[in-house]
């Protein structure tokens, strides 16, 4: 589900939506933070944890790290190198930030301590990208036109282009919604770009198209102080008003603005759909049908046993996702729980703990198109595909499409079924994007 940051439970990577606390000025913690990457690197769990303070000895103990590390190797390649730790200030607390260089992709180690020098804070978080470049107007060969915009955000605008087709207009246009984390307008992974695929696809078929930078890429460290954020503001809202904008447009038919989500883009799309009634239909890849903790621990289960993680290991990461579901079960929604889980806010879980996308789904009348790759081991084929086919294959206006042998990002599926395989350069394939470019000029 995540794109940098998988499996919450088992390890301790996330999506940028993560709260800081610190209290000392970074000096001892520098020496610190190196000594424990130091350990790590030569594996030496035993040893890693020794400026750990007691909270943070105890969820991460040295079969802990052992995991964790080992996990990271699975999905990033095998470590290379670690540089110096440099003294910085997240949303105003000091922390020590030292990037750790993978084989397919480096990450930044967060590391701050409490007034005794002990590390009450250590986080390894996708390393931020490169700043995009600025986007000017650009004509393809074949006519197609990239044309810079600015999604409205409460915290600011967020880059977008507007992809459309050669000629005048006006054309129908899809609204690219992305899945969880800090994902770009091209939701790149890798050396892939999905996104990019399926909107310049879409336009050589006479589709235009809407997709932009999330919040949560564009303003992570002010999203991290945040202790009341929630799904509806990782996801919703910025989607509802990109397709109200969308159907501004004078080179756009309104009358035919969809939206296209993927994976938690795809979970949420049909509440974009019950806050946005003009949309012509909902086209949604790789959609769960369960919550995001049933599919997490399914993700726990599976990819713990293909990346080498014990028994042990596994049971640990379920385990916490067992108690967290439990918790949420009794909370209070108006007053969430401290804290947080899989260094989300519990306010963040809440809101998906109160949405139930299977029931939404079911009271809208619009059209639909669910697209599942048959080799995702993200989204299941089985547990979330089949469960949509059964409580909504019987409307007329509902269609599904299965693609056996695609991955989560509808791209030919690797090896490993895990995603070290995403580093391997692949597209969209084809038949995807035609399907959907028949789908919506059908509607």
């Amino acid at each position: 589900m995540i794109r940098r940051a998988l499996c919450v439970a088992l390890f301790t990577l996330v999506p940028a939506l993560y709260a800081v606390h610190a209290t000392e000025a970074p000096p001892v913690c520098q020496a610190h933070s190196t000594a424990l990457l130091d350990a790590l690197a030569r594996q030496d769990y035993a040893h890693a944890g020794t400026d750990f303070d007691a909270a943070v000895a105890q969820a991460l103990g040295a079969d802990r790290l052992q995991a964790v590390w080992e996990q990271l190797q699975g999905q990033f390649g095998r470590y290379r190198a670690h540089g110096a730790p440099e003294a910085r200030t997240l949303v105003g607390h000091p922390m020590v930030v030292t990037r750790v260089t993978f084989a397919n992709g480096d990450l930044d180690a967060l590391v701050a301590c409490d007034a005794g020098g002990r590390i009450n804070t250590f986080r390894l978080v996708p390393a931020p990208p490169a700043p995009t470049a600025h986007r000017s107007e650009h004509v393809e060969p074949n006519g197609v036109r990239q044309e810079p915009v600015a999604v409205k955000s409460p915290l600011g605008p967020l880059p977008g282009v507007l992809t459309l087709p050669a000629g005048k207009g006006p054309f129908p246009a899809v609204v690219l919604v992305a899945g969880s984390g800090p994902q770009d307008m091209d939701e790149s992974i890798g050396p892939n770009k999905p996104f990019r695929d399926i909107a310049m696809g879409l336009a050589a078929q006479g589709v235009a198209s809407l997709r932009y930078d999330k919040r949560t890429d564009v303003y992570g460290a002010r999203i991290a102080a945040d202790d009341r954020f929630t799904v509806d503001q990782e996801v919703t809202d910025d989607a509802v008003f990109a397709a109200r904008m969308a159907a501004s447009e004078p080179t756009i038919d309104p009358r035919r603005v969809f939206v296209l989500g993927h994976s938690l883009g795809a979970m949420m799309a049909p509440r974009i759909g019950g806050r946005d009634p003009a949309l012509a239909g909902l086209i949604m890849l790789a959609a769960p049908a369960r919550s995001l903790l049933a599919v997490s621990a399914q993700q726990v289960h599976e990819q713990g046993k293909r990346v080498g993680a014990t028994e042990q290991q596994i049971a640990a990461g379920e385990q916490a996702i067992a108690t967290e579901r439990k918790l949420l079960a009794h909370a209070d929604p108006k007053h969430p729980p401290a804290g947080a889980f899989g260094h989300a806010p519990q306010s963040y879980w809440l809101s998906l703990q109160e949405y139930d996308q299977v029931k939404v789904a079911e009271g809208l009348s619009m059209p639909m198109l669910f697209m599942q790759g048959g080799s995702d081991f993200q989204v299941s084929p089985s547990a979330d595909f089949d469960r949509w086919k059964k409580l909504m294959g019987g409307r007329s206006n509902v269609a599904f499409s299965l693609y056996p042998g695609l991955s989560h990002l509808f791209m030919p599926a690797g090896k490993t079924m895990t995603i070290a395989d995403y580093q391997a350069p692949e597209h969209v394939d084809a038949k995807v994007i035609r399907d959907i470019a028949a789908w919506v000029k059908a509607h």
